[in-house]
């Protein structure tokens, strides 16, 4: 069992920067691949970006390539998104997931944290 908790959502004009931490707690925790994703009242969970287990390897939505950064640190369990030049489409709920491999696809993820809001004001 892996427990995930999302910290670091806020309120920010467009243009600026957050960074979202996810920490993981269990036995296995640093065994998986992370994903984040988010979501907006009325539409489905929207992939934003995953990483694997060692964090050799990052995919990324078009959406935000080269403005969000997905990395980790195993010895602290954490999983992180850099999210820089924010936009007024980026608000939504942030949720951080644990899986088997990396993918883009909310189902293949086994562990979902509560979500943190994210709100980037025009």
């Amino acid at each position: 069992q892996v427990q995930l908790v999302e910290s670091g959502g806020g309120l920010v004009q467009a243009g600026g920067s957050l960074r979202l931490s996810c920490a993981a707690s269990g036995r296995t925790a640093g065994s998986y691949a992370m994903g984040w994703f988010r979501q907006v009242p009325g539409k489905e969970r929207e992939f934003v970006a995953a990483i694997s287990w060692a964090g050799g390897y990052t995919v990324y939505a078009d959406s935000v390539k080269g403005r969000l950064t997905i990395s980790r640190d195993n010895a602290k369990s954490t999983v992180y998104l850099q999210m820089n030049s924010l936009k007024p489409e980026d608000t939504a709920v942030y949720y951080c997931a644990a899986g088997p491999l990396v993918a883009s696809i909310s189902r293949e993820y086994e562990y979902w944290g509560q979500g943190t809001q994210v709100t980037v004001s025009s």
